[in-house]
């Protein structure tokens, strides 16, 4: 099931930098764990905000909900779900 979620950091302003660093350094590694396994699709940043917009391909929200929570930076997002379907116009065959 295809999902598109956008996600909004706020990491707390007295945070200490270094602190931030390593987080930043965690999420990306898992971020491209996620992608390299195919459950993490698509990858965007918005311009000029600390936000991204994203396609996950996952079970069901059971799953979904498991693999945001498991983020390091998911203490510091907001996060909007959207659930997506293939719509019947579409002429690509690989969506679901």
């Amino acid at each position: 099931m295809l999902f598109h979620v956008r996600m909004d950091v706020r990491l707390p302003h007295d945070m200490p930098e270094e602190k931030a660093a390593e987080l930043k350094r965690v999420e990306k590694a898992r971020a491209a764990e996620l992608q390299q396994a195919g459950t993490w699709r698509h990858l965007w940043r918005i311009a000029g905000q600390y936000s991204n917009v994203s396609i996950f391909d996952v079970r069901d929200n059971d799953e979904l909900h498991a693999v945001l929570s498991m983020l390091p930076l998911f203490p510091f997002m907001q996060i909007e779900v959207m659930a997506l379907l293939r719509h019947p116009s579409s002429i690509r065959d690989g969506d679901r």
